[in-house]
C-alpha cells in the first residue's frame, strides 16, 4: 500500500521505510562495534545489560527483536568472549538470567560514545525533528 503525499510524491510502504533505515543505522553502527569484534546484535545486548539488570533470553530477544535461537548464538558468543554471564534466577530456579561482566563493562563503555556519534549524526540529518521522531516511534514500539 502506498500513500500519496500532498506533493504528490508517492511514499514507500512503511515496512519498507522501516528496513530501509533500520539497516542504512545498523551498518554505520555494525561498522562501529566492529572494531572490538562485536556484531550489531551483540552491541544490543551489551547495551541493554548496561543498566546492570540481569534478564532472561526470552526479554533480551524482545527487546532487541531476534529470534530465540539466534540470541542463543549471540550470547553464547558473548559468554565465550567473557562480556556476559548466566547465571540461575534466585526467585525461580528454572529460568536464567543474563548479566553484563566486568569486561563487557568496559566494552560497553569503550562503545557507547562512538555508537551514541553515529545515532547523533544519523538524527542531524532530521534537526529539531528527530525528537519527534523518536517519540513517535517510541509510541509505536509500545502498541505492536
Amino acid at each position: 500500500m502506498t500513500t500519496s503525499r500532498p506533493d504528490s510524491v508517492v511514499r514507500a510502504p512503511l515496512d519498507r521505510l522501516l528496513a530501509q533505515v533500520e539497516r542504512q543505522v545498523s551498518r554505520r553502527i555494525e561498522a562501529t562495534v566492529a572494531a572490538e569484534g562485536l556484531t550489531v546484535d551483540q552491541w544490543r545486548v551489551l547495551h541493554l545489560l548496561a543498566d546492570g539488570s540481569g534478564r532472561t533470553m526470552s526479554a533480551i530477544a524482545a527487546a532487541i527483536a531476534v529470534p530465540g535461537p539466534t540470541l542463543t548464538k549471540v550470547v553464547d558468543r558473548l559468554v565465550d568472549v567473557a562480556s556476559v554471564y548466566r547465571l540461575p534466577d534466585v526467585q525461580d530456579r528454572r529460568r536464567v538470567l543474563v548479566f553484563l561482566s566486568d569486561g563487557g563493562r568496559a566494552t560497553h563503555d569503550r562503545l557507547v560514545g562512538p555508537v551514541c556519534a553515529v545515532e547523533a549524526e544519523v538524527l542531524g540529518i532530521l534537526g529539531p525533528e528527530a525528537a519527534l521522531l523518536l517519540d513517535l516511534l517510541d509510541r509505536l514500539a509500545a502498541r505492536t
